[in-house]
């Protein structure tokens, strides 16, 4: 803003939409300190991992509008102020979902199938991540990994799709695979 009189009209915009927004259960900061430039509050509020900032200057104010700038995938959009609530509920919802989406993908394509206790060690060493393989549920077995590889489970998966199996060191029955890795 420039001047005390485009201040006060955006806080006339702005601060209804605040009570709204806080009125729907939304967290919600208007910034309207006047020693940092636009630029550094944005940068700020990015490191604080805010999803959703608004922006307003005159020229929004002349068109009823609001810059709106996602985190996520930090796509920005002039949205008009009258769809701006259903918009912020809708982006909240969208930038959760997208956000769980890439974090499974992610942990989904570092996580390597293993059927040997020699594939395990090479995958450990070579690629990383974790490793889903059989083990047949005993402590001693659990302790013989961890002192030979360094690598400890870290997870018995809940939604495991149910396959049976033998266990990569021992070779007795194992009804399911767990999740090894490695703490660097």
């Amino acid at each position: 803003y420039k001047g005390l009189d485009q201040l006060e009209a955006i806080s006339q915009k702005v601060n209804p939409l605040v009570k709204q927004l806080r009125a729907k259960g939304i967290s919600v900061k208007y910034d309207d300190r006047d020693t940092q430039k636009p630029g550094f509050k944005f940068n700020e509020y990015e490191l604080k991992g805010v999803p959703v900032r608004l922006a307003i200057g005159q020229r929004d104010l002349d068109n009823g509008t609001f810059e709106v700038a996602r985190r996520d995938n930090l796509a920005k959009e002039t949205v008009l102020a009258e769809d701006l609530i259903s918009k912020i509920e809708f982006l909240m919802e969208d930038i959760q979902s997208n956000i769980f989406q890439r974090a499974f993908d992610f942990r989904n394509a570092n996580i390597t199938e293993v059927n040997s206790y020699d594939e395990f060690k090479d995958v450990l060493e070579k690629k990383g991540g974790f490793i889903a393989a059989y083990w047949d549920g005993t402590s001693e077995t659990e302790e013989r990994i961890k002192e030979e590889t360094k690598a400890t489970i870290r997870c018995i998966p809940l939604e495991a799709k149910s396959e049976s199996g033998s266990c990569m060191v021992t070779g007795k029955p194992s009804a399911r695979r767990v999740l090894f890795a490695k703490a660097y």
